[in-house]
This record gives structure tokens, sequence and C-alpha cells, in this order.
């Protein structure tokens, strides 16, 4: 993987603050019970695993819906992605007060290639009939770390993530709604979780506290717009002829996705 630097992390970059733990993000994170929050690769297999019957790339995943570049470039590798898209309004699925979550993220890698995810987005939370809303960054297989940047229902994001070789990498989230943004450099967590630059993602997910997925909550819709991968040859692509995934739990789909144009789709929860 060439090491580039895209045009769209360096205007976000300026302006833009440290991610810096705060007291209040650690309170929020203990109301929640000590949730150690981590996105897994997508969870895909021969029971889950159906081809669409609309005529478009579509399969079922067990926590991923959205929409997911499987095939670089040739000889090239993805080095950026980004989007925008607004914080949905979690609502509880059932009457047992229990936490619900949803998250929307872009991310490379983890869909084919599933040693390392490098990611960024947001999660909703709906317990107890209160809602919270975190921003975060992630290199998996570590868990998610949170920015410091608040959140609310319908906050428009714009959520970038960049890699400058295989090991290293930027997140970026920036509040279009306060104007407020936050950057975090990664590096890969050991050698074995290096990317490879195989998978662009735009993804809404029923993500895993440790080993268990944390109920998905009701978000009506996420919709993302200005979907874009960068390639380390300078090229730009969107969503057409991705795949596409939908959450099925149980026999059951949950999310469902939308696509309107190369740049643009919705996720529907079912």
């Amino acid at each position: 993987m060439k090491v580039t630097t895209t045009l769209f992390a360096t205007v976000m970059l300026a302006g833009s603050s440290l991610a810096a733990p705060r007291s209040g993000l650690l309170d929020r994170m203990h109301a929640r019970g000590a949730l150690s929050r981590q996105s897994i690769p997508a969870e895909k297999n021969s029971i889950l695993l159906k081809e669409g019957t609309d005529g478009s790339n579509v399969a079922y995943s067990k926590n991923w819906a959205g929409v997911v570049r499987e095939k670089p470039p040739p000889s090239g590798t993805y080095t950026a992605v980004s989007a925008t898209f607004t914080v949905p309004t979690p609502t509880a699925t059932d009457n047992s007060n229990d936490m619900q979550a949803v998250s929307a993220w872009v991310g490379i890698d983890g869909d084919t290639y599933t040693d390392a995810i490098l990611q960024t987005g947001i999660d909703a939370y709906i317990q107890n009939g209160e809602q919270s809303f975190d921003a975060w960054y992630e290199w998996y297989p570590n868990n998610a770390e949170n920015f410091d940047l608040g959140l609310t229902a319908g906050d428009v994001i714009v959520a970038i993530v960049e890699s400058s070789s295989p090991s290293e990498g930027v997140a970026i989230i920036k509040n279009e709604s306060s104007g407020k943004s936050a950057t975090q450099t990664l590096k890969a967590p050991s050698a074995s979780a290096t990317l490879a630059g195989q998978n662009a993602e735009w993804i809404v997910e029923d993500f895993n506290s440790g080993n268990t997925m944390v109920p998905l909550a009701n978000f009506d819709r996420v919709d993302f717009f200005g979907a874009e991968a960068k390639a380390d040859d300078g090229s730009s692509y969107g969503v057409k002829d991705a795949s596409i995934l939908d959450i099925q739990q149980n026999g059951d789909v949950k999310a469902h996705v939308e696509v309107s144009g190369n740049h643009e789709f919705t996720v529907v929860y079912q």
C-alpha cells in the first residue's frame, strides 16, 4: 500500500481537534455498564448468506448493513473512505428497558479481509427511555475509543478514515451541525493487524460488547451522502457496482439497503 495524501482528509485536518478522554465520557460509559464497544468483521456464513432477488448484488449479514467495495482497483488498494450521514434517533424495540444501540461508520477492510479494520463513526443508544450518543474511532481488533465530541439525534456527521501505510492511518469526525471536529492518528495494534486495503465500506452495524452483540435499536433510517472511496492511484469510487449487505437475524431482515445514486444510499430499519 503506497503512502497517499488525499484532498478531503487534508482539508478536514485543518482546524480539527485531537481526541481527548474526558470524565463525562467515562461517566456515560459507566452508566451503560462499562461497555467495551467493538465492531467486528461482517459475519456472513452459509446460513445467513443469500443472493438478492431484485437483481442487485445483495447478501445477508448478522451484523452489517450497508455497502462494501470488495474488489480494489487492479493491483491497487483503497486508502481512504468518507461519507456524510445524519445521527439516527434510536427507539426501543420492546419494553425491557435493556440497552439497545446502533452504529453508523465508514471503514477500510473487514469484509473479505478480516485481519484489521480502520474505522470511525457514531453510536446511538436507548436505555430506560433515555437516548445517548458517542463518536468513536477504532483499529480492529482493538476496542473502540471515544472522541470527546458532543452529538445529538439529527446532527449531520462527516466521517473519514485514511491510511498512510498498512500500519498507520487517521480517523476524522466532524459534526457539521455544531461545527466541532476531532481527529485521531492510529497505528496497527500488532504486526498481524495491518491493513490490506481490500475493502472500502459504509456501514450500519449491530456491534459487540465483549463476545455479545448489543441488541439492535430501531434506528428508523440512516441516509449516507457523498459516499466516496479513494485508491492509492488517486482514483475515486462511489457505491455503484459495490456489494450490498442487509442485516438478517433469526431469519428476519432487520435492516435493508436502498441505493439511490453512485454516492447515496439509505439503510432502513425493518
